[in-house]
């Protein structure tokens, strides 16, 4: 058994004809590009690129596969070096009577994929984009990612905005079969303590992941699997428990660094507090009924338990600090600490505080060791603006 470093909801912006496919991500998250940066800069074993539906991208897919730049792999996904990528498609379901939410479904390999996306074109209008409306009942939808091999995963859970209990319903029985569900991921906002006040919860693997619309967001959350091997085969395995597989660890931001982690004032700006944030309709400084609840705030209006229950089985939520919020860190000095140490992986996790402070300086390795450590000083987020880091 290896451990092995996965981010699992990555976007693609355009395909390398131009055709738009996330319109709110960057032109350049490419299939080929987000591959190359997870290999060569992240040090990411495996990405799921969530827009893998597409046929423009599968167009690509073929090609890198005929030139021989890419491999299928007999347990499922596309190797490019030394990262394995698991075919994903992020789709917004809406059944009568309750809020939009997005689900995240993966498929063994790209013929699988196809013909999923031959299915999903009768039931959508545009099945050449990311994240688009299908008419059909959730568990229609879930039925028929189970009957063609794949996993259905419902994605960021808590958002405000598009996610089973941040806008669709107040539990997931609601919308889906709940042995049905090959896992759940977080989002940026929520962490495994968070997500203990739901009993509903108890029995899923959790999963941390980007949900990167550019290139450099690609790993600020991921996970540590133990597999045999880097496949959707053994990705299946690890969701399940099975046979030694599974979730070693998540590792993700700090909830307070969500950008939807607290309750929010759309009109003056206020992060409201905490014990007056959870039922409130109107902002408590100016009386606007603009809010956005957060995260927080959310997941205690929907508790069934006065205090978060982690079962002893659950891997340990690790919080990570992504190197674009450590104060200084700018684009050379980051060049600098990828030519010293390879990787992103490496950087964060093997290199050790006299190594750091020799390539980038004493402050920035105080910045990044004590993040290891979960000491930075963080100020919060909420509204749809991320916390930062205090200096």
């Amino acid at each position: 058994m290896q451990s092995y470093y996965a981010d699992l909801h990555i976007h693609i912006g355009r395909t390398e004809e131009g055709q738009a496919v996330k319109i709110s991500a960057a032109n350049n998250l490419t299939f080929y590009n987000i591959a190359r940066e997870a290999s060569q800069v992240k040090g990411m074993d495996i990405v799921g690129i969530i827009d893998c539906h597409s046929p423009g991208v599968q167009r690509e897919m073929l090609r890198y596969l005929d030139r021989g730049e890419m491999t299928e792999l007999p347990g499922g996904g596309i190797r490019y070096h030394s990262t394995t990528v698991l075919l994903g498609c992020e789709i917004e379901v809406r059944d009568e009577g309750l809020g939009t939410a997005h689900l995240m479904a993966y498929m063994p390999g790209l013929e699988e994929m196809r013909a999923f996306t031959d299915w999903l074109g009768k039931h959508m209008k545009n099945v050449q984009l990311s994240s688009q409306r299908i008419y059909v009942p959730a568990k229609a939808l879930q039925a028929e990612v189970l009957s063609r091999g794949g996993l259905l995963v419902p994605a960021h859970i808590f958002t405000p905005h598009k996610s089973v209990y941040g806008s669709c319903s107040t539990r997931m029985s609601h919308l889906l079969d709940l042995d049905g569900i090959a896992g759940v991921e977080l989002g940026l906002s929520a962490d495994s303590e968070m997500a203990g006040y739901l009993s509903e919860l108890d029995r899923y693997t959790f999963l941390t992941n980007s949900d990167a619309h550019s290139l450099p967001k690609i790993g600020r959350e991921y996970n540590k699997l133990a597999l045999m091997e880097p496949t959707f085969e053994e990705f299946r395995k690890a969701l399940a428990g099975e046979e030694g597989r599974g979730v070693l660890a998540n590792y993700g931001l700090n909830p307070r660094l969500g950008k939807y982690h607290r309750t929010y004032c759309g009109d003056c700006g206020w992060i409201l507090d905490e014990a007056d944030a959870i039922a409130t309709e109107r902002c408590l400084y100016c009386g606007s009924r603009r809010i956005v609840r957060g995260v927080m705030d959310r997941i205690l209006e929907l508790a069934d338990r006065d205090i978060p229950f982690v079962p002893p089985s659950r891997p340990p939520y690790v919080y990570q600090v992504p190197l674009e919020y450590i104060p200084g860190l700018g684009p050379k000095t980051f060049r600098r600490l990828i030519e010293r140490f390879g990787t992103e992986m490496k950087l964060l996790h093997e290199a050790g505080f006299e190594e750091l402070a020799e390539a980038a300086g004493e402050s920035i390795a105080r910045y990044l060791t004590a993040a290891r450590d979960g000491t930075l000083q963080l100020a919060v987020g909420g509204g749809g603006k991320y916390g930062k880091v205090q200096t």
